[in-house]
Order: C-alpha cells, then structure tokens, then sequence
C-alpha cells in the first residue's frame, strides 16, 4: 500500500471492519442458514467490495494517469457511497425476503394449513 502513497494503518482502518464482518458473517451464515443465504453473501462481499474502492480508484490513478480530471474523481466518489447502499439493500432483501418453497400467512415463515387442508387433516380423538 505504501508503493501507492497509502499508509498501512489508514489501509487496516478502512479495510479491517468489513473484512471481520465478512469473517463473523461467513461463521453465523455456516452455523445458523438464513432463507437466502446468497443475498447474505452478496451483502457482506459488496460491502468490502466497496470499502476497496478508494484503494482501487488509486491503483486505476497512477497506472493510468487519469488522476488530473475531475470528473472521474466525481464518478468515484459517488460509485463508493452507492456500492455501500446496494450492500445494505441487499442485505435487507435477505432480512425480508421468505424462504423458497414457502407461501407465506404463517407466523414466523411457518405454514399454516388452508381450509381445505384443515378439513381433510384427521383429528386425535380419545
């Protein structure tokens, strides 16, 4: 990071939570499954994915010497704040979206019986 002008503690600061936030979410993904996983890792990755940018937009700068227009500037400060919001979306349609497979009405994703399902279900008499 230093052959780019980038000092390592400025590196870990920005790199260091996303990349614990990838580690601790991949462990509860394996320990305990949600609905849609793939939405889940999809979040956590965008997310470093994003707090990766400015050190790539830096890496793009000096290999191409595009560092002197502002407009590109602009574009990459505006690509970093957006990457982060479709990390967060993501990760909310992975809070709301239901399990596949499921209709939904139930409480908790849990299925509950139709009418007609209620009539044909025998009842334990005695």
């Amino acid at each position: 990071m230093e052959a780019f002008g980038v000092p390592w503690f400025i590196a870990v600061r920005y790199l260091g939570p996303p990349s614990f936030l990838l580690a601790v979410g991949g462990v509860l993904l394996l320990w305990r499954r949600p609905a849609r996983p793939g939405l889940v890792w999809a979040a956590l990755v965008t997310n470093l994915g994003a707090a990766a940018l400015p050190f790539l937009w830096i890496g793009v700068q000096i290999l191409t010497g595009l560092a002197e227009q502002t407009v590109h500037g602009l574009v990459m400060t505006l690509l970093q704040p957006m990457v982060a919001t479709a990390a967060w979306l993501l990760l909310l349609a992975a809070v709301v979206a239901r399990a596949p497979g499921t209709t939904g009405g139930g409480r908790g994703g849990r299925r509950t019986p139709t009418d007609g399902e209620a009539e044909r279900t025998p009842e334990n008499v005695g």
